[in-house]
């Protein structure tokens, strides 16, 4: 069964490439994967200050969060197979490891999600994404 990996983070543009991935399944013996990335918070000062197992709640708190929303409006039809996955770490590495991992067919991803300060600040996830992956890349704007 061929495999798409939709990276989602509960914005408007993640909700269009979801919409996107699953125009493109209708009828097809496809799966979707929808992955969420959150960021890690292993850091000394954070360890001092916080319990990591509430930053594993908290996290998995987000992650749901993002699926609800993307799935919030979702016509799911019967035959859409669709898996939920969670990775911490950087998205672009983590979304790129995530398809070789899976062996996708195709990475389906909105064109932002931070905004342009962060995005300004932490780079372009879609960049990176399109230059490190190893199967096609579809951004949707």
């Amino acid at each position: 069964m061929k495999k798409l990996l939709v990276a989602i983070d509960g914005s408007e543009h993640s909700k269009k490439a979801f919409q996107l991935a699953l125009s493109m399944t209708k009828g097809q013996n496809v799966e979707l994967v929808l992955l969420n990335v959150q960021p890690t918070y292993h850091s000394p000062n954070v360890k001092r200050f916080v319990n990591l197992q509430q930053i594993r709640e908290y996290q998995e708190e987000l992650s749901q969060e993002a699926f609800d929303i993307i799935l919030s409006d979702a016509n799911l039809a019967d035959d859409v197979h669709l898996s939920k996955k969670v990775r911490l770490g950087d998205p672009g590495t983590e979304i790129c490891k995530e398809a070789k991992e899976i062996n996708a067919t195709l990475i389906i991803m909105g064109n932002r999600g931070l905004g342009p300060i962060k995005r300004a600040v932490l780079g372009s996830v879609s960049y990176s994404v399109l230059h490190n992956a190893t199967c096609p890349v579809t951004i949707v704007p």
